[in-house]
């Protein structure tokens, strides 16, 4: 009884029909203070205790932040399995983002989207859980931060690629856009479902005054989700931000 304890204490999704999910701009490591601390942006993320994660600017092997691979770094620092997706080669290495998981990952696809400023991809892992909502992908994204009309472009085609997935889908990362902006609004009108109860600053962290980070979700079963931004200021140059999503087992009133 007391290692279950501890355990649900630990990994409270454990016992409930639940996803507890962080997306986070971790700026490969360098905080608001210009410091390079991995092991800070670990303790921010383990805190929330994530089934998942969604990290943008992650770097590996490149000389700025020490030639490390920072999403292995990171997977091992808090015990979780980690996929990586490049941006571009950059200072001797890749930049780019990653996905850490506590659940089984059974298959990854890379969404190469149009080009702006810099490179572009989406990072799509095929989750199997044997808890609710059982089989899903996770998608992180970081679109162009210049131009709305490329944002557009790049929800575009992130929807083309994952057309066809007859099972659940969540979509995870800085979008580079406002809640009423094209792109996102494209998002909505396409049948996801923004994960957003009320304005939550993101940028920058030490005193947030825009609102671009999210999470979406399409196909998911009847349920409930509570979203924040963590009150990290020095981390990153982004909050953090984390939902939980709750099965709604009794379906007695409107689901989200």
């Amino acid at each position: 009884m007391r290692i279950f304890i501890f355990l649900t204490l630990i990994f409270p999704s454990l016992i409930a029909d639940e996803l507890r999910l962080v997306a986070y701009n971790i700026h490969h490591g360098e905080g608001m203070d210009g410091k390079l601390d991995l092991e800070r942006i670990a303790r921010v993320i383990a805190a929330e205790k994530p089934d998942l994660v969604a990290l943008q600017e992650v770097d590996k092997g490149c000389k700025r932040s020490g030639s490390i691979d920072q999403a292995a770094k990171l997977a091992k620092l808090l015990k979780m399995d980690h996929r990586f997706g490049k941006f571009m080669d950059y200072q001797g290495g890749e930049y780019g983002m990653a996905i850490l998981s506590r659940l089984p990952i059974e298959g990854t696809v890379v969404h190469k989207l149009p080009e702006g400023v810099e490179p572009r991809i989406a990072l799509e892992v095929l989750v199997k859980s044997t808890r609710w909502p059982g089989k899903f992908s996770f998608v992180g994204i970081h679109n162009d931060w210049m131009n709305e009309a490329l944002r557009v472009e790049q929800i575009k085609a992130l929807q083309v690629g994952l057309k066809g997935r007859d099972y659940p889908v969540i979509l995870a990362g800085d979008f580079n856009a406002k809640p009423k902006s094209d792109s996102l609004m494209k998002l909505e009108k396409n049948g996801w479902k923004m994960l957003r109860e009320g304005r939550k600053n993101t940028w920058s962290a030490s005193r947030p005054t825009v609102e671009i980070d999210f999470f979406f979700s399409k196909g998911l079963p009847a349920f409930w989700f509570k979203d924040s931004v963590i009150a990290e200021k020095v981390a990153s140059d982004h909050r953090p931000i984390s939902v939980v999503i709750t099965a709604n087992n009794k379906k007695s009133t409107k689901p989200e």
